[in-house]
C-alpha cells in the first residue's frame, strides 16, 4: 500500500474518532448542547453542563480511547510476534490474571473505593503475572518460546483461573461480587480523571519501546526461516515484545476490565486496510481499537437507557461473529 493512500486512511479514521468523541461527550442522561462542548475545549467558564463534560463524561470518553489503543496494539504485536491473526490478549491469561487480582482484593477489604489507584495496580500485576507464568511454560531450551505451546498455554491457564474465580466468587459480598462482575464484564463507567492518567503514564512507558522495535515486528511476521536468516534473535525479541503487548493489555484491563476481542479486530482491520508494514498497522490498530471501544460504550449507554450495557458486552456482540468469520476463513485456506 502505498503511503499517500496509508496517511488518506489514517486521517479519516482520526476524523471518525473524533466525531464519536464529540457524539459521545453530548449524549446521556444531562442535556449538552453543541455550545457546551464548545465552552469545555476553549476553556471559557459554563454553567453545570460545562462541569458534567469536565468532571464525569471527558474522563469516560479518554478512558474509553485510551483502553481500546492499548488493546489493540497489545493485539497487534501478539498477532505477529506469534505469525497467528487469532492471537489476543485474552489467550495468554492477563485478563483472567487482572481479574483474580480484583477478586481477591476485594475478598479481603472488601471496599472498592480503597483507592482508584491500588485497584489498577494489583490488576496489572495480576495480569502480568499471569503472562509471564504463560511464557515460563511455553518456553523450552530446544524450541525456544513458540506460539503454539504459548496459545495452548495461555488458553489453559485462562480457564482454569475463571473456574477459580467462579468458586471464589461465591464466598464474598453481594456488594464486592457485583463490583468484580462489572469489572470483569467490562466497562469504563465510574471513569475519572486518575484512571485516565494510569493510562497515560502506561502508554507514555511502553510505546517507545515498541516504536523502537517497529523493524523487528516486520521482520517476525515473515516465516521463520526468513527471519533466521535476517540475523534476528527470536527468542529475545519474541520475549520482549511479548513482555511489552503483556504491559499494555494489562494497563487497559486494570482500568476498563475485561474487554475482549478489541485486541483481535481491530489489528486485523488495521492490516486489512494497510497490509503489513507496522509503521501504519500499529497507529490504526490503536485508532480503531479506541473508536470500537468508544462506540461500544456510547451505544451501551443510549440504546438500551435508562439501563446500560458494559462495552465489554457490547464489543463481544460485534467481536464474537467475527471471530468465527477470521477462524472460517483462515481453516479455508
Amino acid at each position: 500500500m502505498n503511503y499517500k493512500r496509508s496517511w488518506v486512511v489514517l486521517t479519516a479514521v482520526i476524523v471518525l474518532l473524533l466525531g464519536a468523541m464529540a457524539i459521545s461527550l453530548k449524549t446521556g442522561y444531562t442535556d449538552t448542547g453543541w455550545r457546551d462542548i464548545a465552552a469545555l475545549l476553549t476553556g471559557v467558564p459554563g454553567g453545570s453542563e460545562v462541569q458534567v463534560l469536565m468532571d464525569i463524561r471527558l474522563p469516560r470518553v479518554l478512558t474509553a480511547v485510551l483502553s481500546g489503543a492499548a488493546l489493540a496494539l497489545s493485539g497487534a504485536i501478539l498477532q505477529s510476534i506469534m505469525q497467528n491473526p487469532l492471537a489476543d490478549s485474552g489467550i495468554i491469561g492477563i485478563n483472567s490474571g487482572a481479574g483474580f487480582a480484583v477478586l481477591l482484593f476485594m475478598m479481603v477489604s472488601g471496599d472498592s473505593e480503597a483507592g482508584v489507584f491500588l485497584i489498577p495496580f494489583l490488576a496489572f500485576l495480576g495480569g502480568l503475572a499471569v503472562a509471564l507464568a504463560v511464557v515460563s511454560l511455553s518456553y523450552s531450551r530446544k524450541y525456544g518460546l513458540t506460539p503454539m505451546r504459548l496459545i495452548l498455554n495461555g488458553i489453559a491457564s485462562g480457564a482454569g483461573i475463571s473456574a477459580l474465580m467462579i468458586v471464589l466468587s461465591l464466598v464474598i459480598s453481594s456488594d464486592s461480587y457485583l463490583f468484580t462482575a462489572n469489572f470483569l464484564a467490562g466497562t469504563v463507567w465510574g471513569s475519572t480523571w486518575a484512571h485516565v492518567l494510569v493510562l497515560t503514564a502506561g502508554l507514555a512507558a511502553l510505546l517507545p519501546f515498541v516504536i523502537r522495535k517497529i523493524p523487528v515486528l516486520d521482520i517476525l511476521s515473515l516465516n521463520t526461516l526468513n527471519i533466521i536468516s535476517l540475523g534476528v534473535n527470536i527468542r529475545r525479541e519474541r520475549l520482549l515484545l511479548l513482555i511489552s503487548a503483556a504491559g499494555l493489555s494489562a494497563v487497559s484491563v486494570s482500568v476498563s476490565g475485561g474487554i475482549a476481542f478489541v485486541g483481535l479486530i481491530a489489528p486485523h482491520l488495521a492490516r486489512r486496510l494497510m497490509g503489513t508494514g507496522h509503521r501504519f498497522v500499529l497507529p490504526l490498530s490503536a485508532l480503531a481499537g479506541g473508536l470500537l471501544v468508544l462506540t461500544a460504550d456510547t451505544a451501551g449507554r443510549t440504546l438500551f437507557f435508562p439501563s446500560a450495557l458494559p462495552a465489554g458486552v457490547m464489543v463481544a456482540i460485534i467481536g464474537a461473529p467475527y471471530f468465527i468469520y477470521i477462524l472460517m476463513k483462515s481453516e479455508s485456506r
